[in-house]
């Protein structure tokens, strides 16, 4: 296994995390920068305001990619498994 292949692997790994990652960091992002806003036009500074409309978001982002994301990192294990035998060499 050469240092190529290591990085290889490394970038792809990389890659599908950010995939399978992002969609819920972005929601979070989002729904806090709006929060965020709507306590400044407000000056309501209460942390469960910030809070639960995040863990809401990014629950129902994960609940609704679930199927995406479990086909995303399936596909890159089968893939990696397969490979197994060219990597030895």
């Amino acid at each position: 296994m050469t240092t190529d292949v290591i990085q290889g692997i490394t970038a792809e790994v990389f890659k599908v995390i950010i995939q399978v990652a992002g969609p819920s960091l972005i929601v979070g992002l989002v729904i806090g920068l709006m929060v965020g806003f709507f306590q400044t036009v407000t000056q309501i500074q209460e942390f469960t305001l910030t809070f639960v409309p995040k863990m809401i978001g990014v629950f129902g982002c994960i609940f609704l990619l679930m199927p995406w994301m479990a086909g995303k990192l399936v596909s890159f294990t089968e893939n990696l498994f397969r490979q197994i035998p060219f990597y030895i060499k």
